[in-house]
């Protein structure tokens, strides 16, 4: 087995793309991640807003996450529709494009990318953060964590689906199985002490002051900042054909089960969250404390069990950043086959995975982990908006497609996409005006620029069609062209060249570019005297020595300005350039040669047209 087949697996047959797909219980781990982790930091964020209003806050906490989870409902139905209606696959872009115009696709593409960009760094970066309160001996080694779990992330994301699901299937549904535990367990002390349970551990008593007063306003930004619990509800949709058949009602079984847990862990720290008089601490304070880590030591006090369950938070969030390695290939392969995006995105690879794309997105986030040095927590605002953008847009899309279908349940689809697409849209006007000068200005700038890019690589593309489109087949030969050789001197792979170069033509030039403390004209004058001396032998055409001075010793432009002059001297003909290679038993014996031969292939490629035909005639060395 190579080490490639170690470290990646084996490749898969396209035939064996069923047996990758995943059903629900592998489903979860992999397109809900990002939802699942969300619920650790979204309710934490909102209650961070409401901390200068002190104990206040905390009653204000149950109503902000029914609202949250009111609005999930209706993205939950919403794309429950978008499922059933592109069971090969409904994000946001497909949507968009297919129904709104390839415009307002584009726009809902780069929404995804820049929070599937953001997902990873700030997934990664937030466990890492949690892990390094936790131990705080580790704090100098922030950033080599981070890239570490990246590497890790993306290697697993390289062996495939499948194998992704398995992974992470432990570390999921034991986050899901702690939190449910601490809250059943909550709850339950909850009511059996009348609503007014004693904490284990009593959490940091809520200031008795408040420095504002509580506004609409302020309410407006703890609402954006607890959207960011809905980031990757989306991604299910985005992946519909990664599912086992019928691939569309296991899709939509899986996002079920996402929204189901997502909604009952918001629900019950909203709840515990109340019952116990928790508020956030200041996540820049030596006393920082994640809402989680209260809630938890306060049910259950600081045992093994509570041990075991941030843990499984903190494994969590690391690996969140999953969903994006699971979705950004896979939004990019349809962008790349409309167009938009460089084809090589649309390929799968050794695995069945969009390697491009997960390489793509590692490198990219690996760079801003690494401009952040391994903290961005200052990009969490920007998080919902990209998701909420794209909710709206598919929602709108979707409404237009039942509008097209009049089908006998398009106006109750209709409505129920409507209704999402106005929920949606208010909740990126809210985001957008509460974060813009926390960062969301960014967002403001980066989507546009990505739009710039794609549709410059369209572009692109668009004139590569035009240029090579071709109407009729015609087989007719060209005239013989003019063979062009360099040769520094005559060896066996310059021979090679000069015997391809007469079976190509009768007009063959050697080319020998002259340094300064060499004889040129008797150099040039002896190859010329072997080439007719070989020539007669075989009663053959005696190919022309051409000299060619350089007095500043470069080698490769008198070569490129001397094809231009003969393309000049024979514009109706092909200029056939042969270069001789030698090449190499082993790699390292590359670094004993020099590359001339590789840059002046690159260099006629670069300045050439249609005229100029670059041939290369390799010599292997036996050993």
């Amino acid at each position: 087995m190579s080490f490639l087949d170690l470290l990646l697996g084996k490749p898969l047959a396209s035939e064996e793309d069923s047996e990758e797909r995943v059903g629900v219980l592998t489903g979860v781990p992999t397109f809900g991640l990002d939802a699942l982790g969300s619920a650790a930091y979204g309710p934490e964020a909102a209650l961070t807003i409401l901390i200068p209003v002190a104990a206040a806050g905390i009653a204000y906490v149950m109503p902000l996450s029914l609202t949250v989870i009111g609005l999930l409902a209706v993205v939950y139905f919403s794309y429950r529709q978008t499922i059933a209606a592109y069971p090969h696959g409904g994000g946001s872009y497909t949507v968009a494009s297919q129904n709104l115009g390839e415009n307002v696709g584009l726009l809902a593409a780069a929404a995804l990318m820049l929070d599937y960009l953001l997902d990873v760094g700030v997934g990664i970066s937030t466990g890492v953060g949690a892990l390094v309160s936790a131990v705080p001996s580790l704090a100098p080694h922030t950033l080599a964590i981070c890239l570490a779990i990246l590497a890790l992330l993306t290697l697993i994301s390289l062996r495939g689906v499948r194998e992704n699901g398995l992974v992470y299937t432990l570390p999921t549904y034991l986050f899901v199985a702690c939190l449910l535990g601490v809250l059943g367990l909550g709850t339950v002390k909850a009511l059996l002490s009348g609503g007014h349970p004693q904490p284990v551990v009593a959490p940091p008593h809520p200031p008795t002051h408040a420095i504002a007063a509580v506004s609409a306003w302020l309410l407006i930004r703890a609402f954006a900042s607890g959207c960011t619990a809905l980031t990757g509800v989306e991604a299910v949709s985005n992946g519909v054909m990664a599912f086992k058949k019928p691939n569309d009602q296991t899709a939509r079984r899986t996002l079920a089960v996402i929204v189901s847990l997502l909604a009952i862990l918001l629900a019950g720290i909203a709840h515990l969250t109340r019952a116990y008089s928790i508020v956030a601490t200041d996540p820049g304070s030596r006393n920082y404390q994640s809402l989680l880590s209260m809630i938890t030591a306060a049910v259950a006090g600081k045992g093994v069990f509570y041990y075991v369950t941030i843990a499984a938070v903190l494994v969590l969030l690391s690996l969140s950043a999953n969903t994006a390695f699971a979705d950004f290939p896979r939004l990019c392969r349809a962008v790349a086959e409309d167009g938009y995006l460089p084809r090589f995105f649309a390929i799968r690879g050794r695995r069945l995975v969009y390697t491009e794309g997960i390489l793509v997105l590692s490198i990219l986030s690996g760079l801003i982990l690494t401009a952040f040095g391994g903290v961005t927590d200052r990009l969490i605002p920007l998080f919902a908006i990209g998701a909420f953008l794209a909710f709206t847009l598919s929602q709108a899309g979707m409404v237009a497609h039942w509008r097209r279908e009049a089908g006998s349940h398009s106006k109750l689809y209709m409505a129920i996409n409507g209704i999402g697409a106005v929920a949606t849209g208010c909740t990126v006007v809210i985001v957008l005006i509460a974060k813009f000068v926390e960062g969301a200005w960014i967002t403001v700038l980066l989507i546009p620029v990505l739009i710039l890019l794609m549709n410059t690589v369209h572009k692109h593309y668009v004139r590569v069609a035009a240029d090579t489109s071709l109407n009729e087949l015609n087989l007719k030969p060209p005239e013989a062209p003019i063979a062009v050789i360099p040769v520094a001197n005559w060896s066996r792979s310059s021979e090679a060249a000069l015997q391809f170069a007469c079976s190509l033509t009768r007009d063959v030039y050697v080319l020998h570019v002259e340094s300064p403390d060499e004889q040129g004209q008797e150099t040039c004058n002896d190859m010329q005297q072997q080439l007719t001396s070989a020539a007669q032998k075989t009663k053959s055409i005696c190919p022309q020595v051409v000299s060619i001075p350089s007095p500043f010793r470069f080698i490769t432009s008198p070569i490129l300005n001397h094809v231009r002059d003969m393309q000049d001297k024979f514009p109706g003909r092909k200029i056939a350039v042969v270069i001789p290679e030698l090449i190499t038993s082993h790699w390292y014996q590359y670094l004993l040669h020099n590359h001339r031969s590789t840059v002046l292939k690159g260099l006629l490629l670069l300045h050439g047209n249609q005229q100029v035909v670059v041939i290369n005639v390799p010599w292997y060395l036996s050993a």
